[in-house]
């Protein structure tokens, strides 16, 4: 635990420093408002100086956004300029940014109670996250904690997006994703699941949904018939796709454990949506995006074979926009496949119906315009 301290009308206090992402605390803290300028905030955030935040809560946020201009603007692709290249850069000026305006401060007291002018009722969006025991992330509120005010925005964010729901249409329903869960916002690869085939012979198939997240896939394929066992490596993950299961009425069906990847047993079939791009995350919700060195994903190939029943067969729902990025081929994803022992018995494709697939003003657009989400068949060579 690291506590941070600061002087404030000629008096020492302090606080427990919390970060989701694990960003260390800044060395020096000093005391800002509505007074000081948007300049001088941006020339001692790029010093490493955390500003703690006393001003209104709305001031604040406008502080985030005259910030964010001041930084250098996301390079325009250069003519001939790979696209790996470009992507990486992109995730590095983002990444900068994010530390820069990750030096913005506010202090929770005890209860998660936000002392600001003008400041929402953070406290249950707080609880979702963090929890209410001593035990929780950030000490159930039991006592004060600094965080950076991105953090406490995306968690006001999250709590809605949990409040609101994502509507699946496969499931004529809505799933709840909670804080640090990735979102099902992409329902092109639900369709795929909730289409194709389920292995022929087994009534009732036993079904493994590795890396569940919120657990829709797992929900989609107990409407069809199936029983499930789904994992994942997040304790906050596995909450919440318990959540959803009981919510849609098929937690008789299901059962979700907290596993790195595999359960103990064989199944009928074994599904596995892991992360689409082989680069390193930089915060618990970035794993659900980024795979390092496609890690999951070849994990899942190499302990398939291991967990299939005579007859069974492996679900790989992966998009190919890591190959359009330059970040992985085409056959050293089929290399991976053979290594593991596997053929591919079929694929089903889908194009992208998100908007970023259509915004020409991205950088990458070329990239993502082209990208095809596939359902790979996998059975044992």
């Amino acid at each position: 635990m690291t506590t941070i301290g600061w002087t404030e009308h000629e008096s020492t206090h302090s606080a427990r420093w919390h970060s989701e992402n694990a960003s260390p605390a800044p060395g020096r803290i000093v005391v800002v408002d509505d007074r000081t300028t948007a300049d001088a905030a941006h020339r001692l955030a790029r010093a490493g100086t955390g500003l703690l935040w006393r001003g209104d809560f709305h001031n604040a946020r406008q502080l985030i956004r005259a910030m964010q201009r001041r930084q250098r603007n996301p390079r325009v692709a250069a003519a001939g300029q790979e696209t790996a290249s470009l992507f990486d850069s992109r995730r590095a000026e983002r990444a900068a940014r994010a530390e820069l305006l990750g030096r913005v401060l506010v202090v929770l007291e005890p209860g998660y109670r936000l002392r600001l002018r003008r400041a929402p009722d953070v406290r249950p969006a707080c609880e979702h996250a963090y929890g209410t025991s001593a035990a929780g992330p950030a000490g159930g509120g039991l006592e004060r904690i600094c965080i950076s005010l991105p953090e406490l925005l995306g968690v006001l964010s999250a709590h809605q997006w949990h409040l609101r729901g994502v509507d699946i249409a496969a499931l004529g329903a809505r799933i709840h994703p909670d804080y640090s869960v990735f979102s099902p916002v992409r329902g092109e690869y639900i369709d795929l699941v909730a289409r194709a085939p389920l292995p022929a012979g087994a009534e009732r198939p036993l079904v493994f949904d590795l890396g569940t997240g919120t657990g829709v896939l797992a929900a989609v394929l107990a409407r069809r018939g199936a029983r499930v066992v789904a994992t994942d490596i997040n304790p906050r993950a596995v909450t919440c796709a318990r959540a959803n299961l009981h919510r849609l009425g098929v937690a008789d069906r299901t059962r979700v454990v907290e596993a790195d990847l595999w359960p103990d047993g064989r199944a009928d079939l074994v599904v596995c949506n892991p992360p689409w791009l082989p680069a390193r995350p930089t915060s618990a919700l970035e794993l659900g995006i980024y795979d390092p060195d496609s890690d999951m994903l070849r994990r899942f190939l190499r302990g398939l074979p291991d967990h299939l029943v005579p007859g069974g067969e492996g679900w790989l729902i992966l998009s190919d926009l890591a190959e359009h990025l330059g970040l992985r081929t085409r056959d050293e994803l089929r290399a991976h496949i053979a290594a593991a022992g596997l053929r591919v018995a079929g694929r089903y494709d889908t194009v992208p119906r998100h908007p970023r697939a259509t915004d020409t003003a991205d950088p990458l657009h070329e990239a993502r315009r082209q990208e095809i989400t596939s359902l790979w068949r996998l059975v044992p060579d």
